[in-house]
């Protein structure tokens, strides 16, 4: 699989990522020797980019990623993030802590929970508008230093926010939602930004959290605990203007003789290089069906098409619950 370098580090990862977190939660239930299997089929098919969160599972995700990661350190490019703490597993509310003592204890905890000597690249899951960002940024900067990350990434941030972060320290990276149906970053400013800065850009839901695929018509079908079953655009009134837009994706999906999630990760690429899409998944079967979408060639009456119809609707909807909005730039 084709790679290409974060930002102005000298990491090397695999033109898409694997987004691990459903291994864990919010999307029904799973199971370690399935998602163990996912992950070294994602390294068999030339993934090597892992991104993960000491939030997801309350540190099972990055348990179940130690152990994956044993005998193969040096193959992969591993990715977590801070600053989301959540009050108790299984519960959505939370609270954000970006400060200096928190991201040295978190990091240690990741560390530990991997079981390994240090994190690729690591995250600010979101940012605490109460706290001091330049405490946070020096704080990482000590870790890099330290040998204890390679470099350092922020998630859901505003274009002035990582500006002022970048005078403090190199950022690497950038994390955001970004798909078919979540643009903005390409509307406020923030992906002119990084690319002024020379940083680079994880997209994380790029399948809309499997809505794009066209195989969810209905939160019925989904486990009790799955996290769309209270997601905003899933909802009845939402669901039905957005239905429609994903027949726009069937539609480009019939003519390139392709899948719908191969189409809507195509878009994120077409892009750009310096955008990398993380789609979840822990099944070995979605992998290779996510896989064959670099093999997928938009022409620009595709691309012009899809966003047409998008930029015409848009999505029905927030991104998140109201919880889940805290932390997002407004």
């Amino acid at each position: 699989m084709k790679q290409v370098t974060l930002g102005q580090t000298s990491l090397r990862v695999s033109r898409m990522g694997l987004g691990c977190m459903g291994m864990s939660e919010f999307y029904g239930p799973s199971d370690d020797k399935e998602s163990l299997a996912a992950l070294e089929h994602a390294l068999e098919l030339g993934i090597n980019f892992f991104d993960t969160a000491d939030m997801y599972g309350h540190g099972h995700n990055e348990q179940l990623l130690g152990r994956f990661i044993k005998g193969k350190r040096n193959a992969l490019v591993i990715a977590t993030k801070f600053g989301i703490v959540r009050k108790e597993k299984g519960a959505y509310q939370r609270t954000i802590d970006n400060s200096p003592s928190y991201v040295r204890q978190a990091c240690e905890a990741s560390l530990q929970r991997m079981g390994i000597d240090h994190i690729d690249l690591y995250f600010a899951h979101r940012l605490n508008p109460e706290q001091d960002t330049e405490a946070m940024m020096m704080e990482l900067g000590k870790l890099v230093k330290e040998g204890k990350i390679r470099a350092i990434g922020l998630s859901e941030v505003s274009a002035s926010q990582l500006k002022a972060a970048h005078a403090i320290h190199p950022v690497a990276v950038v994390q955001s939602e970004f798909s078919l149906w979540t643009r903005d970053i390409e509307k406020n400013g923030l992906l002119q930004t990084c690319r002024e800065l020379g940083v680079s850009f994880v997209a994380y839901s790029p399948l809309g959290r499997g809505f794009l695929t066209g195989t969810i018509t209905s939160t019925d079908e989904l486990d009790g605990t799955d996290f769309r079953r209270i997601s905003p655009r899933f909802q009845k009134g939402n669901l039905e203007h957005n239905l429609m837009l994903v027949d726009a994706v069937k539609t480009v999906a019939k003519k390139k003789c392709c899948s719908p999630a191969q189409i809507a990760l195509a878009w994120v690429m077409s892009r750009g290089d310096d955008i990398i899409p993380i789609p979840g998944t822990r099944r070995k079967r979605h992998l290779e069906d996510n896989a064959g979408a670099l093999s997928v060639d938009l022409l620009p009456g595709d691309i012009a098409y899809l966003e047409a119809i998008f930029d015409m609707h848009g999505a029905a909807g927030n991104r998140y619950p109201d919880e889940g909005m805290k932390g997002l730039p407004s």
